[in-house]
């Protein structure tokens, strides 16, 4: 590549300057930060990293490419990718494109040669903040300038959910426990912006899913007569998605309800509780998450800015089933009676770790029983 300059300037003024790679266009985006050693494919098509760049830790990026299979979505919406060294040259059997090829294609500006983890350890300080992706000449008071009326948009989820409905059937159906009437469960899910994965691991658990847009009102999706509702991860605010948050609540009790990440938000916003945003973020593989029910720890993959409220959660028909070792934040809650949980964490990692699967399988047990109990009533 030619080396072109480009320059990160973060809110508060501070400056990294590095190579140009993948889009040209100037972005201003909000800057975070992610742990994982690997996975920069699925980071990069994650729509929950929409109007964000990402600064990567892990010092090689690129390096065995980008391959077809794993994309996370259809079409990339993150804004930025940050990184020390950015290989173009990758070695994998798999790769079909270059890391560069892939961010031209959809827009998504890049950096390179910059020192990420003295970026990565401000961000932690400071925390996440606007910055600003420009051509290394640009006039850094004007941009500054120009930050501070710059805000970040509050409608991402319309934005990266599906606008009409499908059955999701990219994975072949696995074998697993059937329904009543012989069929496999059905799951109506809830796209605030979904990863493929979430997806085919349910596929590969024997699950038939229909995709429905963010906002599906609750009648219309009783109207499937689906056996389970899943909220998906999502960008953003969970406050932002009053739509979303309305509809869950009417239909908590009527069907079992499994919510990851953002749905995990929206899922307590139903019940009442509340959240907030987090001073950096949870971005990683590696998080350590104790099971409050077995005391078994998971290390788990994380992408979220917000979380559920501890105190608040008090008020509730919830109690907390998972908590962040960290930071002792809410990482899980459950409401038994109504077949209801969710969980802060991605338990459909890939690249990742694969602790947390089992909720899939905690899933169909709730599925099974709420049937039961509609035959027994």
């Amino acid at each position: 590549m030619d080396k072109k300059y480009r320059k990160i300037v973060l809110e508060d003024g501070t400056v990294f300057t590095g190579v140009a790679f993948g889009a040209e266009t100037e972005k201003k985006v909000e800057i975070v930060f992610n742990t994982s050693m690997v996975g920069y494919q699925e980071i990069l098509s994650d729509p929950s990293y929409t109007g964000q760049a990402v600064v990567m830790t892990y010092p090689m990026i690129g390096n065995y490419g980008m391959c077809e299979e794993d994309y996370e979505t259809e079409r990339p919406s993150i804004s930025g990718m940050i990184v020390r060294e950015y290989c173009d040259e990758p070695s994998n059997f798999r790769c079909s494109k270059t890391l560069n090829e892939v961010m031209r294609e959809y827009d998504i500006a890049g950096v390179a040669g910059i020192d990420t983890r003295k970026l990565a350890r401000h961000i932690r300080d400071y925390g996440s903040c606007r910055a600003c992706i420009a051509d290394a000449e640009r006039d850094t008071e004007l941009i500054l300038r120009e930050l501070r009326d710059w805000y970040l948009e509050q409608d991402f989820v319309s934005k990266v959910s599906t606008k009409t409905p499908y059955a999701f059937e990219e994975e072949p159906l696995g074998n697993g426990p059937l329904a009543a009437d012989g069929q496999p469960y059905h799951v109506a899910a809830l796209d605030c912006g979904i990863k493929k994965n979430i997806l085919r691991d349910m596929r590969r658990k024997g699950l038939q899913v229909t995709v429905l847009p963010w906002n599906t009102p609750a009648e219309q999706i009783l109207e499937l007569d689906p056996d389970g509702i899943f909220i998906s991860n999502g960008p953003g605010d969970p406050t932002d998605v009053p739509e979303t948050i309305a509809a869950v609540r009417q239909l908590i009790g009527k069907r079992p309800i499994f919510g990851i990440c953002l749905g995990h938000q929206i899922l307590s916003l139903a019940y009442g509780a509340k959240t907030y945003k987090l001073k950096f973020g949870h971005r990683g593989g590696n998080h350590p998450v104790k099971d409050l029910q077995t005391g078994k720890l998971e290390i788990t993959s994380q992408n979220h800015s917000y979380a559920v409220d501890a105190d608040s959660i008090k008020e509730t028909p919830l109690e907390v089933t998972h908590i962040n070792l960290l930071d002792n934040t809410v990482e899980g809650v459950r409401a038994e009676r109504d077949h209801a949980f969710s969980v802060q964490y991605h338990p459909e990692s890939a690249p990742g770790p694969q602790d947390s699967g089992y909720l899939f399988d905690a899933f169909i047990r709730d599925m099974h029983k709420y049937e039961e109990e509609k035959t027994n009533a």
